[in-house]
């Protein structure tokens, strides 16, 4: 039996956030991290081929932590987002200089990402429990004892579930995860344009359904395309030189010149939340707690914030009251109120753009043609999307 102060179950990009985290702020908490995968393994489902949308809030936190640098060779800056609806005339441009900062936001690609963090977790002195898993949970009054498929048995005063969206330790918990299935799927591919982007995203909603084009390095896109699920079979399987033209039929040339795709791989979306944030001496983060449609680009930001409260509760409180009833009860009235901001924010977006009703469509276009005329009524969305917490969430 090993005796620990927290336990991380996932050292995916949450756990593996959350872990070097609580070191750099608690270091001398003893942390173990369990994982399923190896950490050299590039088959890991949390480091795919996706690139992230990384707030500027959320990227200024892990920059004082030494977990992120804008001049990585596989960060990108955004500079500027424009946020349009096709075929209609309202459109509005969101500007980094307008807001006094440096960047609105990084595009940042995960595989190279997960491997930096999993690098910083190795010179580290976190223990890592990996390829393995958790066979068994048990909680005490003063600790949570783990059996893993090795046959080792850890102790803990904290459980960090961080195992990703179909969290088998949220299972183990009998958490439910209450969900909404969109009917939906999010096609990704990393496309190459013809004169570069100049550090400028996209979010355009057309009839064939929402897009986000992230700008990467090498006069690269991530595109994220949000379609029904009937059309994504069909995209997803298309020649690459036949998408390509799909692709720039649909989204038009605002972006440029579409000349290539890479492969594409694709997700069901869903919105969903963890019944109970925190259970006895447990608390639940990242994909584990909740599940945001793309739209916003704001599902890993949301993890962010919550492995930053959780790590200022810890820093901020003895040793001694570490994953006792009233911190974990702390932690999850604290996050309630961001996250259920941002799933309805993104969830209002989703239905109010997937709308085809020439009434509605008049309404975005009037909405957008407002913000792009005015600051303040701009100002929100800007924040939202910077990772500012808006007021009236705690």
């Amino acid at each position: 039996m090993q005796q620990f102060d927290v336990l991380i179950v996932g050292g995916g990009m949450a756990g593996a956030t959350a872990a070097l985290a609580i070191k750099k702020q608690c270091p001398t908490y003893q942390i173990a991290v369990i994982e399923a995968f190896a950490l050299n393994d590039h088959a890991h489902p949390s480091f795919d081929d996706r690139s992230i949308a990384l707030a500027q809030q959320s990227a200024s936190y892990l920059m004082k932590l030494g977990l992120f640098n804008p001049q990585w060779s596989f960060t990108q800056a955004i500079h500027q987002v424009h946020v349009s609806d096709r075929g209609h005339f309202g459109k509005t441009d969101i500007d980094h200089q307008d807001y006094n900062c440096d960047a609105l936001g990084y595009v940042v690609e995960v595989n190279q990402y997960g491997h930096e963090l999993h690098q910083q977790l190795k010179k580290s002195d976190i223990t890592l429990f990996c390829p393995t898993t958790v066979c068994a949970l048990e909680q005490q009054p003063e600790q949570v004892t783990l059996t893993l498929s090795t046959d080792e048995v850890l102790v803990g005063k904290l459980l960090v579930v961080a195992d990703g969206a179909k969290s088998p330790t949220r299972e183990l918990l009998k958490l439910g995860f209450e969900s909404t299935q969109y009917e939906q799927g999010a096609l990704i591919a990393n496309i190459e344009v013809a004169g570069g982007h100049s550090g400028q995203a996209f979010e355009r909603f057309t009839e064939h359904g929402p897009m986000a084009l992230l700008p990467m390095s090498q006069n690269r896109y991530s595109l994220v395309w949000c379609m029904e699920n009937n059309q994504l079979h069909e995209y997803q399987n298309m020649k690459s030189e036949q998408f390509v033209e799909a692709l720039q039929t649909a989204f038009g040339f605002r972006a440029g010149l579409f000349t290539q795709v890479g492969s594409r791989t694709s997700y069901p979306l869903v919105l969903g939340k963890v019944e109970q944030l925190a259970h006895h001496r447990c608390v639940i983060i990242g994909n584990a707690a909740h599940a945001i449609h793309p739209i916003a680009g704001q599902g890993f930001n949301l993890g962010v914030r919550d492995i930053q409260q959780l790590v200022s509760l810890m820093a901020s409180g003895p040793l001694d009251r570490l994953g006792d009833f009233s911190f974990t009860r702390a932690y999850a009235k604290a996050r309630e109120a961001d996250i259920k901001q941002v799933m309805t924010l993104t969830d209002t977006l989703v239905r109010l753009f997937s709308n085809s009703s020439r009434i509605f469509a008049l309404g975005r276009s009037c909405g957008l043609l407002a913000m792009a005329l005015s600051t303040r009524l701009k100002s929100p969305l800007a924040k939202q999307l910077m990772g500012h917490v808006i007021k009236g969430s705690k």
